[in-house]
């Protein structure tokens, strides 16, 4: 435990600190957000904010995680050291965070809405994508366990294994399924990065749950019987808590700067870097499923995008929303801004409650 705290301490700090260095850099070099044309009018305001918080925050989760490490080692503490399964969180979310900085700098570098064309960001996002997938089924360690597994997962893996006709295959469409995860995440954490402070909270949330998971799953890991119906055969649950301590000490300490009036935006680099974040966690704790449950609100927003743009064009031009994202559509429906975040960080950690007690209640029936 004491690793938890001592991580999102330091993250926490570290942006907290950071972060107004960081704003005075980006007003002298004037990198501003560049707002959408077609949004609320009330965002007018905002053009200009600094934007790219993203690059703190993911430099704060970077050297939390090592520091945090070797300070426990120098402690004499007890410490499950640096895994394979903390290595590859680090790798998809600072990949991801990479391709959302370029996407950042192009709209900034060129005063516009619109950064990497859309095949340029699909393609480094696969690569990225492909690379985590791949090697998060190797690297087992002394039980024979590794990061991921081919069977897809719900509350813990599943009899649905992707290598029923052989690894080869099994690998195939495992990197197919583990892209589609991570696509649907950083784009469902995108789309709520519209008002100051929503994605920033919601996410905080989703990574207190992932930390609680972690510490649960370690509780009840399946050490050399792996034979227990109520065990868990994660191969590093405790890194991962402490990834999700620091991941949600440093969003903390970016809402700081945030939560509305915004003096910072997180860009793409934070949206991204977040996303694939969150899509490693629910692939290495096996908890694929349960994922819609738990980011339900990154579900809910996405969904009323593609509902929105598929009656667009099959109604030739109707809405069902006033806008997309949903939560434009409350905006221009009269709601203050203020009043949205705050009412969807409640449907957030609803969700998030929601998630939690299907993880535990299914732990209390197999027992």
């Amino acid at each position: 435990m004491i690793a938890l705290i001592l991580g999102s301490g330091i993250a926490l700090i570290f942006t907290m600190v950071t972060m107004p260095l960081f704003i005075r850099l980006l007003k002298s070099k004037q990198y501003g957000q560049v707002v959408r044309d077609d949004g609320p009018t009330s965002h007018a305001t905002k053009s200009g904010t600094p934007t790219m918080g993203g690059v703190v925050v993911i430099a704060a989760v970077i050297l939390s995680y090592f520091v945090t490490h070797g300070l426990l080692s120098l402690m004499g503490r007890p410490s499950y050291g640096i895994t394979a399964s903390g290595l590859l969180v680090l790798l998809l979310f600072g990949g991801m965070g990479v391709v959302g900085f370029l996407d950042d700098f192009i709209k900034i570098a060129k005063k516009r809405s619109l950064g990497l064309r859309a095949w340029e960001k699909i393609v480094l996002q696969a690569v990225v994508g492909i690379g985590f997938a791949v090697l998060a089924l190797n690297f087992p360690n002394g039980q024979g366990l590794t990061p991921a597994s081919t069977a897809i997962s719900f509350l813990r893996d599943t009899n649905i294994d992707l290598a029923f006709a052989g690894p080869a295959l099994g690998l195939v469409l495992f990197v197919i399924w583990s892209n589609l995860i991570v696509t649907a995440t950083t784009n469902g954490v995108n789309l709520t990065d519209g008002l100051d402070g929503l994605a920033t909270g919601v996410s905080i949330m989703v990574f207190g749950a992932y930390t609680l998971i972690g510490i649960w799953q370690q509780n009840q890991a399946c050490g050399l019987d792996m034979s227990a119906n109520v065990c868990y055969t994660v191969r590093d649950p405790m890194d991962l808590a402490l990834l999700g301590a620091i991941l949600s000490g440093a969003l903390i300490g970016f809402l700081w700067w945030n939560a509305k009036p915004a003096k910072i935006f997180m860009g793409d680099t934070g949206s991204l870097a977040i996303g694939g974040a969150v899509a490693a966690f629910a692939i290495l704790s096996r908890t694929q499923i349960l994922l819609l449950v738990l980011a339900g609100l990154f579900v809910m927003i996405t969904l009323s995008v593609i509902i929105q743009v598929g009656f667009f064009k099959l109604s030739g031009g109707k809405r069902v929303f006033k806008m997309a994202p949903l939560q434009h559509h409350f905006e221009l429906s009269g709601w203050a801004e203020e009043n949205v975040v705050v009412r969807f960080w409640i449907l957030g950690g609803l969700f998030v409650a929601a998630g939690l007690g299907i993880f535990y209640s299914e732990w209390v029936v197999a027992l």
